[in-house]
């Protein structure tokens, strides 16, 4: 893994979920509340509660083992597990996972979308299995 990789992967680590929250909350003002935040990129795991504004409960959403890839043509996110306490937002999390989409490529994001590749890499069966399954499109 190139130094910058470990150093974004170092920056992301020790980035306090407060910190996120806060930046979360300042941008999304009068539209949602985030109350939790936790994001553990070792395991690939996010977990979000946000209330939206006016509603008094709270949604809790988890999307686990993510990746970004090169599948030789284009960049690619494929998000393997989502889920959400809410079945309308189930539903739609289900259209997302399992897919492999296609990131666009914009000129002048070139390296940073090989960085965030690198930082954000399949584990190796899973990208053969992707990269196998995405050539059969």
């Amino acid at each position: 893994m190139s130094i910058a990789a470990n150093i974004i992967r170092f920056a992301i680590k020790i980035t306090p979920n407060s910190l996120i929250v806060w930046v979360a909350n300042h941008v999304m003002k009068g539209i949602a509340e985030l109350t939790q935040f936790n994001f553990d990129l070792d395991a690939r795991k996010v977990y979000v509660q946000s209330r939206l504004y006016g509603e008094d409960f709270t949604i809790d959403v988890v999307l686990e083992d993510f990746a970004v890839f090169n599948d030789g043509e284009s960049y690619r996110f494929i998000l393997h597990s989502a889920r959400s306490d809410r079945p309308w937002l189930q539903n739609i999390l289900a259209k997302f996972v399992g897919k492999a989409w296609k990131i666009p490529a914009l000129p002048g994001f070139a390296k940073p979308l090989e960085l965030m590749a690198e930082v954000f890499a399949a584990r190796p069966p899973v990208l053969e299995a992707i990269v196998h399954d995405s050539s059969a499109e």
